[in-house]
């Protein structure tokens, strides 16, 4: 019961959070969302709690898989292409962490997501204030 309550406060609390986001913070809270399943993942495996490594592996995919999907291919050029051919390798790594319980692979993905995150939130303010003022679609390239 309490455990619930404390789920549903979360929630909620995360809705609150994105209805006053902007787009980058979105695409930030995205990673961090992403690095903490993998480490819930990587707990799993090391715990041989299957059925939680599958469902904390399966998340961390979709948000990655989201983050690939927000990629502006016109916007971005090399940057995005990098990126997207980065992402897939995480994608496949994944994979391969939950077909072989190996949470040597989550450190892999964790450790790339961190080096993306950081330039991520490295972005000045004001760029993304003036980004975000002029209109332009920002991708997860911060282009």
């Amino acid at each position: 019961m309490y455990n619930a309550k404390v789920k549903n406060y979360q929630k909620e609390a995360l809705k609150t959070r994105i209805a006053g986001a902007d787009r980058y913070e979105i695409i930030q809270m995205l990673m961090a969302g992403a690095l903490e399943r993998l480490v819930l993942g990587k707990v799993a495996i090391d715990k041989k709690l299957l059925e939680a490594k599958a469902e904390h592996i399966s998340k961390a995919s979709s948000i990655i898989e989201a983050l690939r999907g927000c990629l502006d291919f016109e916007v971005g050029g090399e940057v995005t292409e990098n990126l997207y051919a980065l992402y897939s390798y995480m994608l496949d790594k994944l994979v391969d962490a939950s077909v072989e319980n190996n949470s040597a692979y989550l450190d892999e993905v964790s450790m790339l997501l961190k080096e993306i995150k950081s330039a991520w939130d490295a972005i000045p303010a004001d760029v993304r204030h003036q980004t975000l003022q002029s209109g332009e679609y920002v991708s997860a390239t911060g282009r």
